[in-house]
């Protein structure tokens, strides 16, 4: 069974969710030796750990597509033109802004994509599904999201191979979006879907927030949980002194980061955790960087700067070894989040948590004991969980045990793998009796 997995690259400075998942599972399939090629779209994929699975070449180039959104011209272009836009050193210049474009720019690019051969990037398209006739000839392709849909309908056309599509997080991007194009992207999605032949969502939130949202048959719809590699990660106590309250992923809104920084204010000036500090690291775009300017500075007014240590994103290895410097971890987003896989890399060091009580976030908490929910989007419920739990060592100690035994007992990616594999050999079988 040849398995080629299409999956955003990153930018290296910048590393979202999906992609970690996708490497992941990639790295596993191929250390069970499965036959995995993972094919690279917009960016390349410079995900900072070694992985050793075979790599394709870089389809729909984040230059090319803009491009081809804004002028004709480029839409007929020769591929030696094509390819000096793909270039990976060119391409990483502009990787770290999220959109070149204003958000209405955004908003037909996207559309465009969905659309896919009837796009305006119908030529990258084109040039896909001959390498995969010719070159990949798969038995099943793996999309990462749903919002790579538009490549369907002529893949499945040209090379009748049954395709799985990931689901993650793909409400977080659309809803943002202008209307008429948000309703339109959605129903269009939900035309697409009938062209895959099964969708697996990340948890059981998420699973019926898209079988809603898609229309998707229960029949066509999986869940299986992301998974980390748990003996790769150092185990650590939650009990330093002093204590630290840590931030690990992108620097943006929807994250929460601001909503940490008013919990962490309150705490301090309550005094009952005189010593605790904060630990912030995770990339930031060109346009949040006024947002963490604001942040830094409210700490700074409210005098407690000094307690609060900023890093930039940090490569594989030094975010593990930051993650056991931490005595709780706290992301919270402000919008019900498809996963959360930095809760497994915490809880796999013995950090717990504590998250917001909506998304995913209940799921993985019951399923591990290995954290406390709040209120979400208040400040004051943040504040008083992390002061509840760091005034109770014993506690904040065995929910750090009993979140790595639940990591190694549900989340393991090993299991995670094997289960992409009973799906795909699954999704096979029902494509061969048709």
């Amino acid at each position: 069974m040849r398995i080629v997995q299409l999956t955003p690259g990153t930018s290296g400075r910048i590393t979202c969710e999906n992609c970690m998942r996708d490497n992941g599972l990639a790295k596993a399939l191929h250390l069970m030796n499965h036959d995995i090629l993972v094919v690279p779209v917009y960016l390349p994929l410079e995900i900072d750990e070694t992985n050793g699975y075979a790599k394709g070449p870089l389809f729909f180039g984040g230059i090319n597509v803009f491009l081809q959104q804004k002028s004709a011209v480029f839409r007929k272009t020769p591929r030696w033109v094509d390819r000096f836009f793909d270039s990976p050193l060119l391409l990483a210049k502009v990787a770290g802004l999220t959109s070149m474009t204003k958000a209405q720019d955004l908003a037909d690019t996207t559309l465009s994509m969905i659309e896919g051969e009837k796009g305006r990037q119908a030529k990258e398209l084109d040039r896909l599904v001959d390498w995969l006739v010719k070159e990949a000839r798969p038995d099943i392709i793996h999309f990462s999201n749903a919002l790579l849909l538009g490549m369907v309908r002529l893949i499945k056309q040209q090379l009748d191979v049954p395709i799985l599509c990931s689901l993650q997080d793909e409400d977080t991007f659309i809803d943002p979006l202008p209307e008429p194009h948000r309703s339109t992207v959605w129903d269009i999605l939900s035309s697409r879907a009938a062209d895959v032949d099964a969708f697996i969502a990340v948890s059981n939130f998420y699973k019926n927030v898209m079988a809603d949202r898609m229309r998707i048959p229960e029949e066509r719809l999986f869940q299986i949980y992301n998974g980390v590699r748990v003996e790769e990660y150092p185990i650590s106590s939650a009990l330093h002194d002093p204590p630290v309250i840590g931030f690990i992923e992108q620097l943006c809104p929807a994250k929460g980061l601001h909503i940490l920084a008013d919990a962490f204010v309150i705490l301090k000036k309550r005094g009952r955790i005189p010593r605790v500090r904060l630990t912030v690291a995770g990339g930031v775009t060109t346009e949040n960087k006024a947002y963490v300017r604001k942040i830094r500075r409210t700490l700074v007014e409210n005098g407690v700067g000094d307690d609060v240590r900023f890093l930039p994103h940090l490569p594989q290895a030094k975010k593990m070894e930051l993650m056991k410097t931490l005595s709780i971890l706290s992301v919270p987003t402000t919008h019900p989040d498809a996963f959360g896989l930095y809760i497994l890399e915490a809880l796999a060091t013995g950090v717990p948590v504590v998250q917001p009580d909506h998304g995913a976030f209940p799921e993985l908490v019951q399923k591990t004991g290995g954290g406390i929910l709040y209120k979400p989007n208040d400040g004051q419920a943040l504040a008083a969980a992390l002061e509840k739990l760091l005034g109770d060592p014993k506690k904040l100690q065995r929910l750090g045990e009993q979140g790595r035994k639940g990591v190694i007992r549900d989340f393991h990616i090993d299991d995670m793998a094997d289960a992409y594999v009973r799906v795909y050999r699954t999704t096979i079988e029902r494509s061969e009796k048709k």
